[in-house]
């Protein structure tokens, strides 16, 4: 019998089931991204740089319209990178992931659909249990960015914002120390023949890091306070210079507040910030002196630090200007949206090249680590005792 003739070799004729499963994990992403409604909250999750990488790797975006407008990002710029505009709010909530910088709000889970993915920060500080209810009512997988940790295990969103926290500390400082704003009238740094500007900054993380760079460039002396050894020996290397640093000791705390002309609070807490400065140390400090604390998204490590708003950002107590108003990045809403766009646009090509959420979650560690909510099930230990919620291990779930 004639043998028949096949264009097709041998191996291109036997099952092709793996080579058709990994074409088929390839998902594509519709992403929904509201307006920010939380008070003085400016800043967008995706840039029209970052929608135009999504857009041209096969995914939608469906933006409200107006919602980079505080971050100077018209909604043009976003039409034209390939982004959908619309003004129906309903219709941004009910795409199957959304995006927000703030956690949303209850009247906002309720236009959710169920089983939708939901990517923004937690805030668990700020949190109710019925913010968590909510969320299982409508079995919605949630990730919280400031919980995501990179290959270090570092917390690459928490890092960025910190960074930017720490940088503005001190271009605020520049400014309260002018006339303008009461201050002494100082020029922030070192002129030849005139004193340098003597800066406190307590706390050696990121902001601290940050905050001493910046004024370190400026020409400052800088003194940093932190209880561990291991921080400020990370600094001074990160730096790569000698300051002067100290554990967190009264006597030698009291005494460089006497003096200094900033002092700068960027310390945490498991649940509040220590209160480092007591009012009695703030009394001695001197007149036209400015505080600026970081910490007071924890309750401030200044006994006299009292929350702010970026419209009325700060008040005079014993003659020092008091600066303590929190998210210190949404004054800077442009830079910290590409920041935030930065670290989210690659991980959802990730998750769109993995598949989708399950097999992200299954294969990136990290990204798992930002889990709090899968399929309405909490499965974050830390909300779980917060609140006193039932917890599940993610890890029971995703296998």
């Amino acid at each position: 019998m004639a043998k028949s003739f096949t264009p097709f070799s041998k191996e291109q004729l036997l099952p092709q089931e793996e080579k058709l499963e990994i074409i088929s994990r390839k998902g594509e992403l519709f992403i929904g991204i509201p307006n920010e409604t939380a008070f003085q909250e400016k800043r967008v999750c995706l840039t029209p740089d970052a929608v135009s990488a999504l857009v041209n790797n096969g995914h939608r975006v469906l933006i409200e319209a107006g919602a980079g407008v505080s971050a100077s990002f018209s909604d043009s710029d976003y039409s034209e990178a390939g982004g959908e505009i619309t003004k129906d709010t309903a219709k941004v909530f009910s795409c199957p992931m959304i995006l927000k910088v703030e956690p949303p709000s209850l009247e906002e889970i309720k236009m959710i659909n169920p089983q939708t993915i939901l990517i923004s920060a937690l805030q668990i500080k700020t949190q109710t249990k019925a913010y968590f209810t909510a969320l299982a009512k409508k079995r919605i997988t949630a990730l919280a960015f400031e919980y995501i940790r990179d290959e270090d295990g570092a917390y690459p969103a928490v890092r960025q914002l910190s960074e930017i926290a720490g940088t503005a500390t001190v271009h605020i400082a520049a400014e309260l120390l002018s006339n303008t704003f009461q201050g002494n009238g100082l020029l922030f740094g070192n002129i030849s023949g005139v004193p340098p500007t003597e800066v406190v900054i307590l706390g050696a993380g990121t902001v601290g890091e940050f905050a001493a760079r910046k004024a370190i460039g400026l020409g400052a002396n800088i003194r940093v306070f932190d209880n561990s050894i291991t921080k400020l020996r990370r600094l001074q290397s990160n730096l790569n210079t000698n300051i002067y640093t100290s554990t967190v000791q009264p006597k030698n705390v009291h005494k460089a507040l006497m003096r200094c002309d900033v002092a700068i609070g960027a310390v945490r807490g498991a649940n509040r910030a220590p209160v480092l400065v007591s009012e009695a140390m703030v009394e001695t400090m001197k007149s036209g002196s400015v505080i600026i604390d970081v910490s007071i998204d924890m309750g401030g490590c200044f006994e006299t630090s009292e929350v702010t708003t970026h419209n009325n950002p700060t008040f005079i107590k014993h003659g020092v200007i008091h600066y303590c108003v929190p998210n210190i990045p949404a004054r800077y809403s442009r830079t910290a949206s590409v920041s935030i766009s930065n670290i989210f646009t690659p991980y959802l090509l990730k998750i769109a090249d993995d598949g989708g959420i399950e097999n992200a979650l299954r294969f990136d560690r990290g990204l798992k680590n930002g889990l709090y909510f899968y399929h309405g099930i909490l499965t974050n230990k830390s909300v779980a005792a917060w609140f006193d919620l039932d917890c599940s291990d993610v890890n029971l779930l995703i296998f």
